[in-house]
C-alpha cells in the first residue's frame, strides 16, 4: 500500500481535527461543543451533499449505468445484514445480532463526505448520482434487520408486535433520509442555475463545517471507546474485519461493471461504512431488547475512525491496482 495516500489523508485538516477531538478526551480537556451545533452541522452536510449531487445528476442525466449502480447499492444494503447476522450469532443473541447487522448494512454519510473530499484532493472526478446511492442504502438494512428479528428472535407462535407502519416511516422518512433525498430532488429541479445561486453556501463553507463536525465526532468517538471494553475482542475485530470484507465485495462489484475510479471508491466506502445515526435511532425504537452501546460504539468508535484514517486510502490503493 502506498503510504503517501495514508499520510495525505491523515494530513487533511478535517481528519486532523477529528483526532484533536479524540486527544481532547484522552487528556481530559474540558473542550465541549454545545449539543444543538453538531446536529445543525449534520443537517447542513446532508443538505449540501444532497443538493450538489442533485445538480450533478441534472447535468449527467439518468443512464443505464446510473440505474445499475443504484440497484447494486440497494442489493448490498440488503445483503450485508444477512451474512453479518450469522457471524454475530457466534457471540450475541438474535436481538443484538440483528441490530449490529443492520448498522453495518447501512451507511455513514460523514464517511462518504470524507471520501469525497479525499477524491477532490487527489483531483479524481466522481459523479453526483453517487449521492442517490448514499440515500438509497440507508433504509433497506433497517427493514432486513427487523425481518431477521422476527425470524430468529422469537419462539414459534410468539408475536413480535412490530409496528410496521412506524418501522417503515422511520426507515424511509427519518430526518437524514428525508433531507438527503429532498435536497437531491431540489438540486435536480434547479440544476446548474441553482448550483450557482447556492455555491457560497453549499461549496465555499462546506469544508469548514465538515472540519468542525469531525472535531465533535472525535469527542464522541473517544467517549464511546469505554463501552467496547465490556464486549471483549470479538466486536472490535468484527468492526474492523467486516468493513474490509464489505469493501472487498464492493470493489469487485465496481470492477465488474467498470465504474469510474472515483465512483468506485465512493461505492466501496458506502459498502464498508456503518450507520451511527439513522439505524441506531430505528433500532432503539423497534428492538429495545438490543443494547445500544454495542451497535453504536462499534460503528462510531472503531469502524468510523478506521475508515476515515486507513480504510479510504486502502480502498483507493486497491482500486489503483484493479483498474490498472
Amino acid at each position: 500500500m502506498d503510504l503517501s495516500l495514508v499520510i495525505s489523508n491523515f494530513l487533511n485538516p478535517p481528519i486532523l481535527f477529528f483526532f484533536l477531538g479524540v486527544t481532547s478526551v484522552l487528556v481530559k480537556s474540558d473542550l465541549e461543543i454545545p449539543a444543538p451545533i453538531p446536529k445543525l452541522f449534520s443537517l447542513y452536510l446532508l443538505l449540501a451533499i444532497g443538493f450538489k449531487g442533485g445538480v450533478e445528476l441534472a447535468k449527467s442525466g439518468v443512464s443505464q449505468a446510473v440505474i445499475l449502480t443504484l440497484v447494486l447499492a440497494i442489493m448490498m444494503s440488503a445483503l450485508v445484514p444477512v451474512y453479518t447476522f450469522f457471524i454475530l450469532r457466534l457471540k450475541f443473541d438474535p436481538f443484538n445480532s440483528a441490530a449490529i447487522a443492520a448498522t453495518y448494512g447501512s451507511i455513514s454519510a460523514v464517511t462518504f463526505i470524507t471520501a469525497s473530499s479525499f477524491l477532490s484532493a487527489l483531483k479524481i472526478p466522481f459523479d453526483g448520482y453517487m449521492v442517490a446511492a448514499l440515500a438509497l442504502m440507508e433504509s433497506p438494512a433497517i427493514i432486513v434487520g427487523l425481518i431477521l428479528v422476527n425470524l430468529f428472535a422469537y419462539k414459534k407462535g410468539e408475536s413480535s408486535e412490530t409496528n410496521w407502519p412506524e418501522v417503515l416511516q422511520e426507515a424511509f422518512l427519518n430526518s437524514s433520509v428525508f433531507l438527503l433525498v429532498g435536497s437531491l430532488l431540489i438540486g435536480i429541479l434547479t440544476g446548474e442555475h441553482g448550483g450557482q445561486v447556492l455555491k457560497p453556501f453549499t461549496t465555499d463553507i462546506f469544508y469548514g463545517v465538515l472540519t468542525f463536525f469531525l472535531l465533535d465526532m472525535g469527542l464522541v468517538a473517544a467517549r464511546r471507546i469505554k463501552d467496547l471494553q465490556k464486549t471483549g475482542a470479538f466486536l472490535i475485530a468484527f468492526a474492523i474485519l467486516i468493513p474490509l470484507l464489505n469493501a472487498a465485495i464492493g470493489l469487485l462489484i465496481a470492477r465488474s461493471i467498470n465504474m469510474p475510479q472515483g465512483n468506485a471508491l465512493l461505492f466501496t466506502v458506502l459498502c464498508a461504512s456503518a450507520s451511527y445515526i439513522a439505524v441506531p435511532a430505528a433500532m432503539r425504537m423497534t428492538v429495545p431488547e438490543a443494547n445500544p452501546s454495542l451497535y453504536i460504539s462499534s460503528a462510531l468508535a472503531v469502524t468510523f475512525p478506521f475508515n476515515i484514517l486507513i480504510g479510504i486510502p486502502l480502498y483507493q490503493y486497491g482500486i489503483s491496482l484493479l483498474w490498472r
